[in-house]
């Protein structure tokens, strides 16, 4: 199953280097429900499979309602699109579209791991998704919070950095976040 995830990432990497040749049409903007655009780079380390361990570019819009993520490759070059609104979630590749049900389910396909995508528009904010329970990190861990099993850092965020790592279920995860514009 882990290489069929890191085949999946593969193909999605390639195709967005092929589509990234041809001429698209750009999306139609999105009600900016969340107030503005978050562009960065976002990092995901897999412990102990370097294979499915990523860094790319990112463009995150609208809110976990309805919204899109833009993928991109360290040259710049678009390596797929997530789109999503109330009943559809969609990835588009450049060479083919897949369906989901939940954002959950298409950020698997995606990345290989389940990441939580509806909780980020909050916790890019600094603030736990209001959805799920969560409690305050421990004072020696710093500012942050737990929630859906991720230890969420916060402390860096005016900076423009986020943490979040989740040791289970196994591999253990830790995703970076570094926005180009900070809160």
């Amino acid at each position: 199953m882990k290489r069929r995830h890191a085949a999946a990432l593969l193909m999605l990497a390639g195709a967005g280097l092929l589509g990234g040749c041809a001429t698209t049409q750009p999306p139609a903007p999105l009600p900016d429900e969340a107030g503005r655009a978050r562009v960065g780079r976002l990092a995901v380390q897999v412990a102990g499979d370097s294979a499915r361990s990523f860094s790319a570019g990112f463009e995150l819009e609208g809110s976990a309602a309805q919204g899109q993520l833009t993928l991109f490759s360290p040259i710049g070059l678009p390596l797929g699109r997530a789109q999503w609104r109330p009943g559809e979630v969609q990835l588009d590749s450049g060479a083919q579209t897949q369906r989901f049900d939940h954002l959950d389910t298409m950020m698997e396909a995606l990345v290989g791991e389940a990441l939580p995508l509806a909780a980020l528009f909050d916790w890019l904010e600094g603030r736990p998704w209001p959805d799920e329970a969560s409690r305050p990190l421990a004072e020696v861990d710093g500012p942050g919070f737990r929630q859906l099993g991720w230890k969420v850092s916060t402390g860096r965020l005016a900076d423009g950095l986020l943490v979040a790592e989740r040791r289970l279920p196994e591999p253990a995860l830790t995703v970076r976040i570094r926005l180009d514009t900070p809160s």
